[in-house]
């Protein structure tokens, strides 16, 4: 086979944040990408907070200047809230003492590699996902919008055959290699069935912005207004985001298990507001305010997938694995599952060989990442009066901020989760324990994710 006869030299499907950035870094290599994304942007998307570890691929890919210019609310740091109005104590049990009310963290307090500033943003993804997509274009990636992948064909010798759609037709694009980047739609994962469900989380979210919330009603402290907040709610397994997105509206959204909407019938509404209500500070601010988009629900929040690489395609981003919103992952993981496929994908395109072997620190350094995220996040759940403490105590702040800065792409496991780890098995296994109490339904995680 001649060097004409590929279209491109990488076909990737979905434009955005993990497609474009791998786009962008594989043009930066001199590599002919093109990116087939079934919608047309701007268009709406939820999982609008980022954290600081998106910083260093936004300054390697060239793009952040044009982010800069976008005008995005600055995050400085996060905080969380509770309807707990007593401190919880265990002074014999790790000498752990805080308040469970209310914890924050800035991401100034440590210096992360490759992060130059102490904030990152909030974004309206609509606008923010189109400036990434546009700069591949700018750096001369093909884009093809409206266009949809039917099917991806890997049994021509050596290449892939993406099989596409849009309004003028369909067309065959001959590829060495493909990069699933489809989000949620999972498209390769579940054509070859890899997709599996996850055995922990079965989340469910039901969000809408809103015009005029009075932002400092929630803070605890003051300078907190601009941050992302997470509300604890007295129910189980249940909370609330709370995300700036311009200086006058705010995206909120509910999150809890599955099941607990469906006992509502697919009142979007009704559902909202009653666990709002379970918040009466909550529920007051936002009756002062105006809502400005309809409620909308994100389900699959939860699965994995037994193999994220294999001969010729790499699956990135919500394409290979998503575990919950709790700690805005979903944009980090899409970014450096892109920075860490592409360095891959260039070492395979110099040496003419595709095979999966190629694209093996991919697939290890992502599972161990995410794995870190997984366990992280279910104990949350499990416990996150332990969250809370952890964030407060100066033995372990850092090393919890460093998670919450999603950097976690080194090859050692955070100090704190195996601290949590411990603890959570000794607070399960001793029914009197002070905090027994507040364990919650949700399994503490025996394993490391599926992949």
């Amino acid at each position: 086979m001649t060097e004409l006869e590929y279209d491109y030299d990488i076909g990737i499907i979905g434009g955005g944040p993990a497609g474009a950035t791998t786009a962008a870094y594989l043009r930066q290599a001199g590599i002919s990408v093109a990116v087939f994304e079934s919608a047309q942007f701007p268009r709406e998307h939820v999982g609008e907070s980022l954290v600081p570890a998106t910083t260093p691929v936004l300054l390697e890919t060239g793009v952040m200047p044009k982010v800069d210019a976008a005008g995005f609310p600055k995050k400085y740091g996060a905080a969380w809230t509770s309807a707990e109005s007593r401190n919880i104590s265990h002074n014999g049990f790790q000498n752990l003492t805080h308040d469970f009310r209310a914890a924050e963290v800035l991401f100034g307090e440590r210096d992360q590699p490759g992060v130059d500033r102490d904030y990152t943003f909030h974004v309206d993804r609509g606008i923010f996902d189109k400036i990434l997509l546009d700069h591949a274009r700018s750096l001369g990636a093909e884009v093809f919008e409206q266009t949809r992948v039917l099917g991806v064909d890997f049994d021509a010798p050596n290449s892939t055959v993406l099989h596409t759609r849009n309004s003028e037709g369909t067309r065959d694009v001959r590829t060495r290699m493909v990069v699933d980047a489809s989000g949620r739609q999972t498209m390769l994962g579940t054509k070859l069935k890899y997709k599996v469900s996850d055995p922990v989380f079965n989340q469910y979210a039901v969000h809408a912005w809103f015009k005029g919330l009075d932002r400092k009603a929630l803070a605890v402290q003051e300078g907190q207004t601009e941050y992302i907040f997470i509300h604890f709610l007295p129910l189980s397994d249940t909370w609330v985001w709370q995300i700036p997105i311009t200086d006058e509206i705010t995206s909120i959204g509910v999150v809890t298990q599955k099941s607990r909407f469906q006992d509502w019938k697919d009142d979007r509404e009704g559902f909202f507001w009653d666990c709002v209500a379970s918040r009466p500070d909550l529920l007051d601010a936002l009756k002062k305010s105006e809502r400005v988009k309809p409620f909308k629900t994100e389900g699959d929040y939860s699965y994995a997938m037994t193999q994220v690489a294999g001969d010729s395609f790499v699956l990135i981003g919500d394409a290979a694995r998503f575990v919950d919103p709790i700690f805005s992952s979903g944009v980090s993981v899409a970014l450096n599952s892109a920075r860490l496929a592409s360095a891959d994908i260039i070492e395979a395109f110099k040496a003419g060989d595709y095979s999966h072997e190629r694209f093996s620190r991919f697939e290890s350094t992502l599972r161990r990442a995410v794995s870190s995220w997984y366990e992280f996040i279910t104990i949350y759940y499990r416990l996150n009066v332990l969250f809370t403490a952890f964030v407060q105590d100066p033995r372990y702040r850092l090393d919890v901020l460093k998670m919450l800065q999603g950097d976690v792409y080194d090859d050692e496991e955070p100090a704190a989760l195996v601290a949590m780890r411990e603890i959570v098995k000794a607070v399960e296994n001793d029914p009197d324990h002070l905090w027994h109490r507040y364990l919650s339904d949700l399994s503490s995680p025996s394993a490391a994710a599926s992949f």
